[in-house]
C-alpha cells in the first residue's frame, strides 16, 4: 500500500473561508483515488482580539477593516450563502467573536491524543453554527469532552500553556512559507494551494503529487 499524500492545512477557528475550504477539500479528497493524511496547523487571523469582545462580528470587522457596518453585513451575507452551498448553516447573529489562541492549543492537545480532525470540526461548528464560545477554557473543555477527550486533562493543559510553543511553531512555519492568509494547504510538502478552492482543484493537485511520486 502506498504512503498517503500528506496535506498540511493552516487555518483559524474563526475563519469563515477555512470551514468552507475544509468542506471543499474533503469533497476533493473523497474524489481522489488514493489515501490522504491531514494535519491542521495554527494561524491567528486576529491575535489581538480580546477573549470576550464586546460587540457583534459586524462591529469587530467594521472596526478592524475600517469598513462601514452595512458593507460588512453584506459581506457576511455573501459568505453565509457560500457556506450554505457546501452544507454549512452559518449563524452570525450568535457568533461570539473571541481570541483563538486557546482553541489552537486545544487542537495541538487533540493531535497528541489522536483526535485532531474531530476537534477541528467541532470547533468550527461550535463557532459558526452553534453559537458556542471557543475562547474560554471551560467552554473549550466542554467541546473537547464532546469528541472524547478528557475534560480535566484539557483544562490542565490549557491553564498551563502546555501547547503554546506548538502554536507559535506553526505560526513561525507559516511565516517561513510566506503564508499571509488562510486556509492554506501544503500538499506533499511541495505544492501550496491558497483559499477555499473548488473540489476539482484539490483533486488535480493530489493527482499531480501522486503521479510525481510514482514517476520517482
Amino acid at each position: 500500500m502506498s504512503t498517503p499524500i500528506k496535506v498540511d492545512i493552516w487555518s483559524d477557528v474563526q475563519c469563515p473561508w477555512c470551514y468552507i475550504g475544509k468542506r471543499k477539500f474533503e469533497a476533493g479528497a473523497a474524489e481522489f483515488d488514493g489515501d490522504v493524511e491531514v494535519e491542521y496547523h495554527s494561524f491567528e487571523l486576529a491575535p489581538d482580539t480580546p477573549v470576550d469582545f464586546e460587540g457583534t462580528p459586524v462591529d469587530f470587522l467594521s472596526q478592524r477593516k475600517h469598513i462601514a457596518p452595512d458593507q460588512i453585513a453584506m459581506m457576511l451575507d455573501r459568505v453565509t450563502s457560500i457556506a450554505a452551498s457546501v452544507g454549512l448553516d452559518y449563524d452570525y447573529d450568535h457568533v461570539h467573536q473571541t481570541n483563538t489562541i486557546k482553541a489552537h492549543e486545544l487542537l495541538h492537545f487533540a493531535k497528541a491524543n489522536g483526535l485532531q480532525l474531530e476537534m477541528k470540526e467541532r470547533l468550527l461548528k461550535a463557532y459558526f453554527v452553534d453559537g458556542r464560545h471557543v475562547g474560554r477554557i471551560p467552554d473549550l473543555a466542554d467541546l473537547a469532552a464532546e469528541v472524547g477527550l478528557d475534560r480535566d486533562a484539557v483544562v490542565r493543559a490549557l491553564e498551563s500553556n502546555e501547547y503554546l510553543a506548538h502554536v507559535k511553531a506553526d505560526v513561525a512555519q507559516a511565516q517561513a512559507y510566506g503564508i499571509q492568509g488562510v486556509p492554506f494547504f501544503v500538499i506533499d510538502g511541495k505544492y501550496g494551494v491558497s483559499g477555499a478552492q473548488e473540489a476539482e482543484a484539490f483533486v488535480s493537485v493530489l493527482e499531480q503529487a501522486r503521479d510525481e511520486r510514482d514517476a520517482a
